[in-house]
């Protein structure tokens, strides 16, 4: 296909929403950007374009490498977009105690605090 794709449809398409009303609906609340400015539904995509989704809370980077329209298998949507998100850092783990089991020990503390990352402080 030549020429230009809307990018809800493309966004549908490729499978970063699962479905194409949710992809109108992130460019209505500005979570799209083509070329960094903020996309509306309709406009045309082109291949080698830049966007940027922000999806639950995290920004996912994408090349158009294929401009399709309809829903495709996934390994076909994996060639018309190219990946270019940086790797997440790891989610710092919380420390979860059960409800009512009381004011945390010293050594329960000293493991809560070194999952927070406040081994050293005095």
């Amino acid at each position: 296909m030549t020429g230009s794709v809307r990018v809800d449809a493309w966004l549908w398409a490729v499978r970063i929403y699962k479905t194409r009303s949710a992809a109108t609906t992130a460019c209505r609340a500005g979570h799209v950007r083509v070329g960094g400015e903020k996309a509306k539904a309709a406009q045309p995509l082109r291949i080698g374009d830049e966007l940027r989704v922000r999806i639950a809370g995290f920004d996912r980077i994408l090349v158009v490498r294929q401009l399709i329209a309809k829903r495709v298998g996934a390994p076909l949507a994996a060639l018309a977009a190219e990946d270019r998100t940086p790797p997440r850092e790891p989610v710092a783990q919380l420390a979860v105690r059960d409800r009512g089991a009381g004011r945390p020990t010293k050594r329960e503390r000293r493991e809560i605090d070194r999952l927070r990352g406040r081994d050293d402080e005095l």
